[in-house]
């Protein structure tokens, strides 16, 4: 069972082989602690997803996730407007970021485990036309730091470190790990 609603993290389980019996997204609150570093906020709600979507689903895997944008200790969400979205990708240009993608699962019994997956990401120094031409495409809507990595910011990417498709929303090796590790056992086709 996926505790999520995004579309990204339902076709990553898809491509793996995996598809969720249910998608349930969950409703929690997404605040952030004070002083709580990205790191720990990723885990945290993807915990908190699971454990909350677990409560209904008592006799499931759940699995929940959050994917994060984080320069230093700063956090960028989904931008609100065009206006954020530019602010996002003109601090992005020509530096590095991380993306941290929390992962838990909560197994029938309550057994569960988690991680943060980080990845490196270097942008090139985007011009004005390409800034523009950007925002104009709308791809910054519904994305954790303005962009989506599978579509056109790809071309932005100078180097990436660590996982793609913990950049797109879901980690497939972490996440299948985690939930072989829990008892999940993958259909026979994938074994």
């Amino acid at each position: 069972m996926l505790a999520s609603a995004s579309p990204r993290r339902l076709q990553l389980l898809r491509q793996a082989g995996v598809d969720p019996d249910l998608v349930d997204p969950s409703d929690i609150d997404e605040t952030p602690g004070k002083d709580e570093t990205p790191r720990r906020l990723a885990l945290r709600l993807a915990q908190e997803k699971a454990a909350a979507v677990a409560a209904r689903h008592p006799d499931a895997f759940v699995l929940g996730s959050d994917t994060l944008v984080a320069v230093g200790r700063r956090v960028l969400n989904k931008p609100a407007d065009e206006a954020e979205a530019r602010r996002m990708l003109s601090l992005l240009s020509g530096r590095s970021h991380r993306v941290m993608t929390g992962v838990a699962v909560v197994a029938p019994g309550g057994r569960a485990s988690g991680r943060v997956v980080e990845t490196r990401i270097t942008f090139k120094r985007l011009t004005e036309a390409e800034l523009d031409g950007f925002i104009a495409s709308r791809d910054w809507e519904d994305a954790a730091g303005g962009y989506k990595i599978h579509q056109r910011a790809g071309a932005f990417v100078t180097s990436l470190q660590g996982s793609f498709t913990g950049v797109v929303g879901l980690p497939l090796y972490e996440t299948l790990a985690l939930l072989n590790g829990l008892g999940w056992r993958a259909p026979e086709t994938l074994a």
